[in-house]
């Protein structure tokens, strides 16, 4: 089998000059939003608040969110096993810490779902339109946990009803239209639908742990206006519009939402560290990933 840097460079030089245009786009965007947020609240305040952070909330957000990745993993297998594609949990826990890699510090060469599919591929002869869908399907099951628990919040913050009944019903027309596309598109990825969606409820249960250890390392009180925001900017985070992670376009959110919710001066500043340290988590998770660019996640015998 080819190996995993090899890979990488092959896909390097498949590089052509939209797909420079985007990553300088991206680049753009999160200096933008920073930008933006630079003009709206007061560094010195955030970064003295970041000094006298709690270090051991700190570690226990990093935890949480080590553990929802480890869900993750979990239920992207349910897909693999749907389509015959038959690894080792701890095989596939590699694989998916490799994949957080390449989409956090590799975002303009290989995300980390198309480094899935292309190894899969490679290694089980599996189709590649398989393994496609099987990715994308756990993308989206990922997304629609992450709908369910931010209609459930909204019912919570939102004082006007016309948003929290469409945002309950929305919820649930999303969970309905998910199952009829699986059923009748994607029938072999029926049998672990359901599977798959409580996996997601727990990827996304975790991350709120993550968030809410982060505010408790700033002292801050815990309101669920919090968790709203941070959901939405979840939910932004996923488009491809800015660097891995999401990074700028969560902070923007986070800023424009504290805002919203017409939190106070320092609270608003608050919120950009907030968001920062959840990244940070994000990163601190992550990073472990970059041993398997050198050694093969799939191989037999491998740590």
């Amino acid at each position: 089998m080819q190996p995993e840097g090899e890979i990488v460079l092959e896909h390097k030089k498949q590089w052509t000059g939209v797909k420079i245009i985007k990553l300088i786009l991206k680049i753009a965007v999160t200096g933008l939003c920073f930008w933006y947020i630079s003009t709206k609240i007061d560094f010195a305040n955030a970064l003295n608040a970041l000094l006298k952070a709690n270090w051991g909330f700190l570690l226990l957000a990093v935890l949480a969110f080590m553990i929802s990745k480890l869900f993750a993993a979990f239920r992207l297998n349910i897909n693999f096993r749907n389509i015959k594609i038959r690894i080792t949990e701890w095989k596939n826990i590699k694989l998916y810490w490799l994949g957080m890699f390449y989409n956090l510090f590799l975002p303009g060469s290989i995300s980390g779902d198309a480094y899935k599919v292309v190894i899969l591929t490679r290694k089980f002869q599996a189709p590649y339109k398989k393994t496609t869908i099987a990715v994308l399907l756990d993308r989206f099951s990922g997304l629609l946990a992450l709908g369910v628990i931010l209609s459930l919040y909204g019912a919570f913050v939102l004082e006007n009803k016309f948003w929290e009944v469409l945002l309950i019903a929305g919820s649930i027309l999303a969970i309905l239209s998910l199952y009829l596309v699986v059923r009748f598109f994607f029938k072999e990825f029926l049998p672990g639908f359901w599977s798959t969606f409580a996996w997601g409820m727990a990827v996304q249960i975790f991350q709120v742990v993550c968030l809410y250890c982060v505010l408790l390392s700033l002292n801050i009180t815990l309101q669920p206006e919090w968790i709203f925001i941070f959901l939405v900017a979840s939910v932004v985070s996923v488009l491809p519009i800015s660097l891995g992670g999401g990074l700028g376009t969560r902070e923007f959110v986070f800023v424009q939402g504290a805002a919203f919710f017409q939190f106070d001066k320092h609270t608003q500043a608050l919120a950009l560290i907030v968001s920062l340290l959840f990244y940070v988590s994000n990163l601190m998770s992550s990073v472990w990933g970059a041993y398997f660019v050198f050694h093969d996640p799939l191989k037999e015998n491998s740590i």
